[in-house]
């Protein structure tokens, strides 16, 4: 086990955790984020009108660990808790963790220390990480696989723009494998949409962090368990909500709009997204779910055909 905060970094850490029906996984969630070798950490649980044990099970670790607070809201969705948890939070650093997933030990020494190494918090408003892929076999064993940009984010520097490390862009959001400088998020004004449900909020938050700084940090330590229950969640949830992944992506267009970028490797990442969003529209719903042909329509039509080919 590491020696407790052995780089002598004792920034505070707000860990923001957006909370609904997660009683089966949330008390070794908090558990696991307890366990953390960087102790300078605030736990921001946030009760989004849960109505299983969820918000006993946050309370009964609050009362055992006094880093950790409970504030409980209505139903309201992922996007609106985590603004609310972003709202609340004290710390240099913002992290978002999900009540399914878990930590490894080192996860915020680690980052921390990347973020150290390009300059530290005067110098970085992002500092991202690996990250474990875990989901069962057909035997129920769990698997643990890499994610897909391990190895694959190489900067020429660091700090750098997400264009040098484009494959950020490229696959899962990801977003709670890394931390964020909670002053870069107020002063620019970074807010997750406030949408029913889980409702892909976490794509606009990716492109917006990433796309309106110069100053990122990459460890490729794996700083973060993600469990995954259905290999065809977006497929499920396209077929559920059939304009969700698109709308989402229109909404990433407009924050690469508004931002003003112009890389083209960013926005042949994103044309690569919006292509893939419309297929798992067409697997999930079909062409004719309410509303989905004229949100195709309008999607490829935001698209530069030399992008796509």
């Amino acid at each position: 086990m590491s020696a407790i905060n052995p780089s002598g970094n004792h920034e505070l850490v707000s860990v923001v955790i957006p909370i609904y029906n997660a009683e089966g996984t949330l008390d070794e969630c908090l558990a696991s984020i307890e366990a953390q070798t960087h102790r300078e950490l605030e736990v921001v649980c946030v009760n989004d009108g849960s109505t299983d044990a969820s918000a006993r099970i946050a309370r009964d670790h609050a009362a055992r660990d006094g880093r950790i607070v409970v504030v409980d809201k209505p139903n309201e969705g992922y996007g609106a808790s985590c603004n609310r948890g972003v709202a609340t939070a004290r710390g240099t650093w913002v992290a978002i963790v999900e009540p399914d997933d878990v930590l490894p030990e080192t996860a915020y020494e680690d980052l921390l220390a990347c973020a150290d190494a390009a300059g530290g918090s005067a110098a970085v408003d992002v500092v991202r990480g690996a990250y474990w892929r875990t989901f069962p076999d057909e035997r129920g064993n769990e698997v643990r696989v890499s994610c897909p940009y391990r190895g694959r984010v190489k900067p020429r520097r660091q700090p750098f723009t997400v264009g040098d490390g484009v494959e950020l862009l490229r696959h899962h959001p990801a977003i709670w494998a890394g931390c964020y400088r909670r002053s870069y998020l107020v002063e620019q004004g970074i807010r997750f949409p406030e949408v029913p449900g889980a409702g892909w909020a976490d794509n606009p938050f990716l492109v917006e962090t990433l796309c309106r700084t110069h100053r990122i940090a990459y460890t490729d330590d794996c700083v973060y368990v993600y469990r995954e229950r259905d290999l065809r969640e977006a497929e499920s949830l396209a077929g559920r909500a059939p304009t969700t992944p698109l709308e989402r992506w229109n909404d990433m267009m407009d924050v690469v709009e508004s931002a003003g970028v112009t890389d083209r490797r960013v926005l042949s990442a994103l044309a690569l997204r919006g292509v893939n969003y419309a297929l798992i529209t067409l697997e999930g719903a079909g062409e004719d779910a309410p509303g989905v042909r004229e949100l195709l329509e309008r999607s490829m039509g935001r698209l530069e055909p030399e992008l796509v080919f």
